[in-house]
């Protein structure tokens, strides 16, 4: 799915869900076939927890990744849930990808971000060696900001008791990379001032730790115009955004040798076209929502109808109206779905759309259903509605666990005899197994989310496999298996 930006930029987004937490993102590409990417991460009221997506970037000639800072409903710092450092890794990923798609290396690439999201550029960037990094009033003590400034995304970081462990652990994950003069070649660009309230905890402690590395610049800014945290970033965004010019030129504001001209307009684009198509975040293998009442054109009283149908592969329906938000319908374990409006329609004829989206946040093609809405007709029957389905197992125990969704390997995929890795939801279980030909291969624990992931150890033999997936719970309900069939391939060389 693509939108326009503020002068006219296009902009695509996508989900890439190959890691533990689905990443959200957005993607623009550079102008003139300029060679660098700048990755941009999102303060704590950045709107829709994108950062700098407002069009201000729209005269930047790199190419340009926004990363959502939304995992589970709260913001991470694009570090971690509940004390689990999965997000890190997924975001890393993400991010090594759109480099590896462009062909560029991280050399060609600056990392970007104020407050929540300048700590996140400064951690990304030093421990995975970017060249370029530009944070504005980040905080280094993240841990204790979080607990004591923002609990309710400390409690979605680290846990709902905010443990002091998870917290000092936080605290210094800045302060140890600094420390171990990591990524001693970067170029680093930090903004502050001491009229934002945070300088003398948050920043002064550690610009001994930044003035051992060579290329850094401080950006000190006594404006009384500055008048807190917020306002520090807004007054320096000329001198920001000419940075950002400079940086995407190959251009470094400081003394020494530069290179201009920086661009290849007839670079191969294949790599980075894929890429956004495979993680474009309308997919066509998720199959569009069905409406099974009401039947087009059907007349509809202005209360009390409801809209009914199948979703298979989905967790929830969004309806819409106008270009207008309506609702969420959640989709039960068996594909169906139905929602009844708060309120009146309006009578007259009503186009609604629809789309299904999966657990990761990918989209489905869009419905549309046409109707009628009367005040002359009464509202139907309510339709019936059945038990879940039950299962029993092999001595005869009932059970109602379903049969677990499984993610990857993909079907009929091929996969090397190193890389075998499953990974896919189960409502209401614990842990999942996996077994062959009746031998059981592992196991591994759901997570709060339903999510789960296994890495199978040891070498797999070449061929076709077909490993039965079970889902359980601590009460010793097992779910029916849910079988997936891939190929392995043996590894080059050996």
């Amino acid at each position: 799915m693509s939108e326009s930006a503020a002068k006219g930029r296009r902009v695509i987004r996508g989900i890439d869900a190959s890691g533990a937490y689905p990443v959200e993102y957005r993607f623009a590409h550079a102008r003139g076939g300029n060679r660098h990417l700048t990755v941009v991460f999102a303060n704590i009221d950045a709107p829709d927890d994108y950062g700098w997506a407002t069009g201000i970037f729209d005269n930047l000639r790199s190419n340009i990744l926004w990363i959502r800072d939304r995992f589970d409903g709260g913001n991470t710092y694009y570090l971690c849930r509940d004390g689990d450092f999965g997000i890190e890794q997924s975001v890393i990923g993400l991010i090594q990808k759109v480099v590896k798609a462009l062909g560029l290396t991280p050399a060609d690439v600056t990392l970007w971000g104020s407050s929540k999201g300048g700590s996140a550029a400064l951690y990304f960037g030093l421990r995975y060696g970017f060249r370029n990094i530009v944070a504005s009033v980040p905080q280094f003590r993240i841990g204790t900001f979080v607990r004591d400034m923002y609990p309710r995304t400390g409690r979605h970081m680290l846990g709902d008791t905010m443990p002091e462990d998870r917290v000092q652990l936080l605290d210094s994950v800045l302060n140890d990379l600094l420390a171990s003069d990591a990524n001693p070649d970067a170029h680093l660009y930090l903004v502050s001032s001491p009229q934002d309230e945070q300088y003398a905890t948050q920043i002064e402690p550690y610009l001994g730790l930044l003035q051992r590395y060579p290329n850094f610049n401080f950006l000190f800014s006594e404006s009384p115009h500055i008048t807190g945290h917020g306002k520090v970033t807004q007054r320096n965004t000329p001198p920001l955004l000419g940075i950002a010019g400079l940086l995407v030129e190959g251009i470094s504001p400081r003394l020494g040798i530069t290179r201009h001209g920086y661009e290849e307009p007839d670079a191969d684009r294949s790599g980075i076209t894929g890429f956004l198509a495979a993680t474009a975040i309308v997919q066509d293998w998720l199959v569009p929502p069905v409406v099974t009442t009401p039947l087009p054109h059907d007349p509809l009283p202005v209360t009390g109808a409801s809209l009914t149908g199948r979703a298979p592969g989905a967790v929830r329906v969004s309806i819409w109206e106008n270009g207008d938000y309506l609702a969420s319908a959640p989709v039960g374990p068996e594909g169906d779905w139905t929602w009844q409006r708060e309120g009146a329609w309006s009578t007259g004829e009503h186009t609604v759309r629809l789309f299904a989206v999966d657990r990761n946040g990918i989209q489905s093609a869009r419905t549309d259903v046409t109707f009628t809405a009367s005040d002359r007709i009464t509202t139907p029957k309510a339709p019936e509605t059945t038990a879940p389905e039950q299962y029993f197992d092999v001595e005869g125990t009932r059970v109602t666990l379903l049969p677990p969704l499984t993610h990857t390997p993909e079907p009929g995929q091929q996969l090397l005899a190193t890389s075998i890795r499953f990974t896919g939801a189960s409502n209401g279980a614990t842990h999942v197994g996996f077994r062959e030909n009746g031998v059981l291969l592992g196991s591994c624990p759901v997570g709060h989310d339903g999510r789960w992931l296994w890495n199978a150890d040891g070498d797999w033999l070449p061929g076709t496999h077909t490993v039965e997936v079970v889902a359980a719970n601590d009460t010793g309900e097992v779910s029916p298996p849910a079988t997936v069939t891939f190929a392995v391939m043996p590894v080059p060389g050996r």
